[in-house]
């Protein structure tokens, strides 16, 4: 076989398992970070710092693992970045924490050091991307100065190395999928970047403790900054999705989840300003992965309410059979191999828990095999090939001449331009300064007034990805 036919039957077996379909056998699809890196011989430290030796390790791993699915680089987040950028939030292999200790994620401080302060939620609401700009970003890095501060050289240094280091790092990323499907038949298994609006609160602007604070004094406040958040996050989702619509936006969910917040604050803040990104962007054929950290039992059924097939549930910390009998008859679901497993168990009893996964979860179809939550240098090389091995011997359904399985749930066609939400208001998702206010600082344009505006809102954009994506990705 071709690698271009092992890469199209891979496809085929990913994407009708993701719309709850029976495909020929159980689809593989390790989130593996730093356990690619230990696997290929490389420090969490040499593959953080070095994106390059981060790719190198998931070829590595694509060459010699029989995996249906990866992502292009699980560690995700590239240190050389937040370092030029001087962000404060991360531990740095190497420099923060041992060579070869993880990346390490730093809570928001407290009171008057928090990112975001309370009395700023009104500028926050008013205009998102430039508090970010304007007030996040000095507090977040040790090099960009503070509002109303002079500026500096390192201030426009780590201004240009940051957003030249984000271009660099994003455009490496289509050389790597294509490096995967042509040397490896693998596909790669997200696309995109989304998250929960209080999530974002929570992660980088207020803290656990100060949003937890905030929940109970001003709750129409953080319902007023999340409903801000939505367009931008959604116009996030929707403008880095995959334009074949097959691999999903992923969402890393984690501090919605009980007992973090309360039933009722999921209720009345988190679901109503998520839920409204997830159904546009179904409405547009994307599929959302919730990767579901945590355990998120309690709200199983909220998430039933979602169309059929618009999400894959994975399931991290959660009960596997109920959420197979709440969820598993609209949603294929993926997961469910514990993480303590896979570090600290045999490989027969990997092997063993794999197949009663397997019998249970995706007796039917519609599931996906990985482990509870992203692997990191913790998991055993010999258990993550237990994995591999027992999805391969019992996750087969059908001969592979049987005819191509029928996918149970089709995206809807994708309804014309964007959804109304992502686009109505002002300030615009993608915009940092509209053309509207540029115009007026130059002379009457003389030939095509189209041009000079679209090459304008092009860079723009860039602009506006760049501060996003500092806040979403790194």
């Amino acid at each position: 076989m071709s690698l271009d036919e092992l890469y199209a039957r891979r496809l085929n077996r990913y994407v009708t398992a993701m719309r709850n379909g029976q495909p020929d056998c159980v689809p593989l699809r390790p989130l593996a970070a730093e356990i690619a890196a230990k696997y290929a011989g490389y420090t969490c430290q040499e593959a953080t710092h070095d994106y390059r030796l981060g790719f190198e390790a998931v070829i590595r791993c694509c060459k010699d693992f029989d995996w249906d699915a990866v992502v292009p680089n699980m560690i995700y987040v590239w240190t050389g970045l937040t370092q030029a950028a001087g962000l404060r939030y991360y531990g740095v292999p190497g420099i923060d924490v041992g060579p070869d200790v993880a990346f390490q994620y730093r809570e928001p401080p407290e009171d008057k050091k928090a990112w975001m302060q309370r009395e700023e939620y009104d500028e926050l609401i008013a205009d998102p991307t430039r508090f970010l700009y304007e007030t996040w970003l000095p507090r977040v890095s040790t090099e960009v100065s503070e509002k109303g501060s002079p500026t500096s050289y390192r201030n426009n240094l780590a201004l240009v190395k940051g957003a030249m280091a984000t271009l660099s790092y994003f455009q490496a990323f289509g050389p790597q999928i294509e490096r995967m499907r042509t040397e490896c038949g693998t596909v790669s298994a997200i696309c995109g970047m989304l998250k929960a609006p209080l999530d974002v609160l929570a992660d980088k602007l207020r803290g656990y403790l100060g949003l937890a604070f905030d929940l109970m004094e001003i709750p129409d406040k953080v319902m007023a900054a999340c409903q801000a958040l939505m367009p931008h996050l959604g116009y996030i989702a929707l403008t880095s999705a995959d334009p074949g619509r097959q691999i999903p936006i992923p969402i890393w969910m984690h501090r919605g989840c009980t007992p973090f917040i309360s039933k009722e604050h999921f209720r009345t803040v988190y679901w109503p300003t998520l839920r409204p990104i997830v159904d546009a962007l179904w409405a547009q054929g994307n599929q959302v992965l919730f990767y579901a950290e945590g355990k998120w039992d309690a709200h199983l059924e909220a998430f039933a309410e979602l169309p059929a097939g618009s999400i894959v549930y994975h399931i991290d910390r959660g009960d596997p059979a109920l959420t197979h009998r709440i969820l598993g008859k609209k949603f294929c679901l993926s997961g469910g191999v514990p993480n303590t497993l896979m570090a600290f168990g045999s490989p027969d009893e990997v092997k063993a828990h794999c197949r009663r996964l397997i019998e249970t979860l995706g007796a039917e179809g519609g599931y996906i095999m990985d482990a509870s939550a992203i692997m990191q240098n913790d998991a055993t090389v010999e258990n993550l090939r237990a994995m591999t091995e027992a999805t391969r011997e019992y996750g087969v359904y059908r001969s592979l001449s049987s005819p191509s399985p029928k996918i149970a749930t089709e995206p809807a066609p994708p309804t014309a331009g964007m959804p109304g939400w992502v686009t109505e208001g002002a300030p615009r998702p993608g915009v940092c300064r509209p053309w509207e206010d540029k115009i007026r600082e130059l002379p009457p344009i003389v030939g095509d007034a189209a041009i000079p505006k679209r090459i304008w809102e092009d860079i723009e954009g860039l602009a506006y990805l760049y501060i996003w994506h500092v806040l979403l990705s790194f």
